[in-house]
């Protein structure tokens, strides 16, 4: 997929207030601990996570939503009536119906020009929803769209540890480590065609996109429902996190010939990379597969855990705070969420 007329004006960033450390959370799994003997500090050196940021109790996803998204209208200060879409794509929603996206879309006053939705694709959903904007945009259907999302590991993050602790297994351990890497926080991203007067000079340029799938590997995660007695569901998170980092990998590795296919960069001409943040064995093997200097990749999971669909656009919007990112810089977003899909993105930026 190539891109002649689509512009990522801005991305934009919430965080969630509540800082909480790999610590803190060892500290509340110590019968597990002790009768494993298991040395406190593990989880931090086993995923590079030094704590993550939880939302305050029974805060709605769309309020972090809707937090970023107003900061992205106030920063290009765009007219709302050129909206065309709104696209919430958080794996956490508020209910089940209606889509997320109509209060979202109501508290920003965007009204009936715009199609609203929601879009699921676990930590792929804020990519995926850049990519159907982009098509709309490409298309001529819409001048500009927004893509928002907002992730809280605060319940599941609760609900695993109950699990850890009520039942102290290593098969529990290895199944639940990954779940309590979750942190939270929220984005927001305008697309446009390049065509509005916005406030910002900031318009990173969309090349293209590869996208491949392996739904052969379905069931390597899982966030959901469980039955726990009869007619009694309780919301569970596992993961096979060996067999997900193995197959994650390889599809990876042909998505990025795919994207360099695509783009027509050879590899060495890609000057960053901004990948889904998972934690420190992640990081490795992924830039080692796809031969990436680690000093092309800038990272946040270490004090902001995986955050779902919002690690890697806000790792982005950091990184280009940072000055990490730099103006005409070819810029590689790279996305692996379970299903198994994998999905990247080439930017000039």
């Amino acid at each position: 997929m190539n891109y002649s007329n689509v512009f990522v004006n801005s991305i934009a960033y919430e965080l969630a207030p509540i800082p909480v450390t790999s610590a803190s959370l060892e500290a509340r799994l110590a019968p597990l601990y002790e009768k494993f003997r298991i040395p406190s500090g593990q989880l931090a050196a086993l995923t590079g996570i030094e704590e993550r940021r939880w939302w305050p109790n029974n805060t709605l996803v769309s309020d972090g939503a809707i937090a970023a998204a107003k900061k992205t209208l106030a920063e290009t200060q765009v007219d709302t009536k050129d909206i065309g879409a709104v696209v919430y794509t958080g794996v956490c929603r508020d209910q089940h119906e209606p889509a997320t996206a109509c209060r979202i879309a109501a508290e920003l006053g965007i009204k009936q020009q715009a199609s609203i939705y929601d879009i699921s694709n676990a930590c792929l959903g804020v990519l995926s929803g850049m990519l159907d904007i982009a098509n709309r945009i490409q298309l001529g259907q819409i001048k500009a769209g927004l893509v928002v999302s907002c992730e809280s590991a605060r319940d599941i993050v609760d609900t695993t540890i109950q699990k850890m602790t009520t039942n102290p297994s290593m098969q529990n351990f290895a199944s639940c480590l990954a779940t309590l890497t979750g942190g939270s926080g929220a984005v927001a991203v305008l697309l446009t065609d390049g065509s509005l007067p916005l406030a910002n000079q900031r318009a990173h340029k969309l090349e293209c996109a590869a996208t491949l799938a392996a739904p052969e590997h379905y069931d390597l995660c899982y966030w959901g429902l469980e039955e726990i007695s009869k007619g009694t569901f309780k919301e569970t998170m596992r993961t096979d996190a060996v067999s997900l980092l193995k197959h994650g990998v390889a599809l990876a590795q042909q998505t990025w010939g795919q994207l360099l296919q695509t783009s027509g960069w050879q590899a060495q001409q890609v000057d960053k990379v901004i990948c889904h943040q998972v934690g420190s064995a992640n990081r490795k093997n992924v830039l080692e597969a796809l031969s990436i200097p680690a000093i092309k990749e800038y990272p946040s999971y270490q004090k902001l855990g995986n955050m779902g669909t919002v690690s890697l656009p806000a790792t982005a919007a950091m990184a280009h705070e940072q000055g990490f990112l730099k103006p005409g810089d070819k810029v590689g977003f790279l996305g692996i969420g379970s299903g198994l899909n994998c999905m990247m993105l080439g930017l000039t930026w």
